[in-house]
């Protein structure tokens, strides 16, 4: 698969950590959901990146996997829209690990910020690991695997993406150099047409010469938009607009998702370690107990006390979940003490399990059928392994372990 034809390609993984929540949902689950129907989408399991933290404890990774993709479809992901698999089943992502762990300065890997801020929330583990040090790596592996153009990510995870472009350019640069490259890209000039190759070239001599990046688009999209030349001639083109040679790995865009505002039950981020979540899977009565017992404002201690909504927690419930009128109900009533705090949970306790109750329902039809989720990621498996397959067979022709008769 050429690295032009898969710009628009998604991908993204998630870590096997048991039942997902709202956090989890409103933060990612949404979001793949909508992109599927835009892109070519491949979502995985990354069990090994869980082994990352939790080398010591595996066993829990086998049923958060199952557990965690029953999460997945209940959350609207479709496997006849998106890809969906699991990283360890697909070899090829340690392979090329490997094979870019040779040629990737071990100063690359110490900068990423979260190796040093995960070492320490997570004192109590030793990551002092080959594995924990390279997961960013096996990262770009991932994506570079697939060729994909685009990854969704919050801001935090910027600097990864950054790293598999400094990778893919690296490599790009050591390996992707064919004999006679000049000569190619030339002779793909003249197949563009006499005013095409012109603007061409234009274009290329603008960005090279200022670093005109509007030229550097505006030529790419040119190239692309090229229907009289072989897909490998688009790729020395592109490689050549930016000095290397052909692009074997291309880099990939950000595709930068919004911070999730799904707030927990006291107030902070929702999260497992906080011990805050309402679970995608959870229980009308259990949702409905959690939030009763949710903290609201401190100052408010009497049914008759007034109260401020912008202390309480229950209030940044009603600004994801509940309509205008609502939320004007509940700033008028809670200042007044015109209405209690348990009146004031009602409509959230009523709209949480409103969108959880689908959710619960699709969980159900493929829990009752593991077999179906196994075989839907051993399908998916496979679609990925014929891409995966694509990208190392010109990883290795570029870097010469290509052993014919072997």
């Amino acid at each position: 698969m050429s690295a032009v034809a898969s710009s628009q390609r998604v991908l993204s993984g998630m870590r096997p950590t048991g039942q997902l929540h709202l956090g989890h949902y409103h933060g990612v689950l949404k979001n793949w959901a909508n992109l599927q129907y835009e892109h070519d989408c491949y979502f995985f399991v990354a069990d090994w990146h869980a082994l990352t933290t939790t080398y010591d404890d595996p066993r829990i990774i086998r049923q958060s996997v199952f557990t965690m993709v029953v999460d997945w479809l209940a959350a609207g992901v479709n496997p006849k829209t998106a890809t969906i698999f699991v990283q360890s089943q697909m070899p090829q992502h340690a392979e090329l690990h490997l094979l870019l762990s040779m040629m990737t300065p071990l100063p690359w890997l110490e900068r990423v910020p979260t190796y040093k801020d995960q070492q320490e929330k997570l004192k109590e583990k030793d990551l002092a690991t080959y594995g924990f040090l390279g997961y960013p790596l096996l990262q770009s592996a991932d994506i570079l695997l697939y060729r994909a153009g685009l990854v969704p990510v919050g801001a935090d995870q910027v600097a990864h993406i950054e790293l598999t472009r400094e990778v893919a350019r690296r490599f790009n640069h050591l390996f992707g150099k064919e004999v006679g490259f000049e000569e190619l890209v030339a002779a793909a000039i003249q197949k563009m047409g006499k005013k095409a190759s012109k603007v061409y070239i234009d274009l290329r001599k603008k960005y090279q010469e200022s670093g005109d990046v509007e030229a550097l688009a505006t030529a790419q999209a040119l190239v692309q938009t090229q229907q009289n030349i072989t897909i490998g001639d688009k790729e020395r083109l592109l490689g050549s607009l930016e000095g290397g040679g052909k692009i074997i790995l291309p880099e990939p865009q950000p595709l930068l998702t919004p911070a999730s505002k799904m707030p927990g039950l006291d107030g902070q981020k929702m999260s497992k370690s906080y011990g805050n979540t309402i679970a995608l899977r959870e229980a009308p009565e259990d949702v409905e107990q959690k939030i009763r017992r949710m903290p609201t404002d401190p100052a408010r201690i009497r049914r008759t006390d007034a109260g401020n909504p912008d202390v309480c927690p229950v209030w940044q419930l009603h600004e994801i979940y509940s309509e205008q009128s609502t939320q004007q109900w509940v700033q008028q009533g809670c200042r007044s003490a015109g209405i209690g705090c348990l009146e004031c949970k009602k409509p959230v306790i009523e709209a949480i399990n409103a969108e959880l109750e689908p959710m619960r329902q699709r969980a159900r039809e493929y829990e009752e059928q593991p077999e179906l989720i196994y075989s839907l990621l051993a399908e998916g498996a496979e679609k990925a392994r014929d891409i995966a397959e694509d990208t190392l067979k010109d990883v290795r022709q570029a870097m010469g372990l290509n052993y014919r008769g072997l």
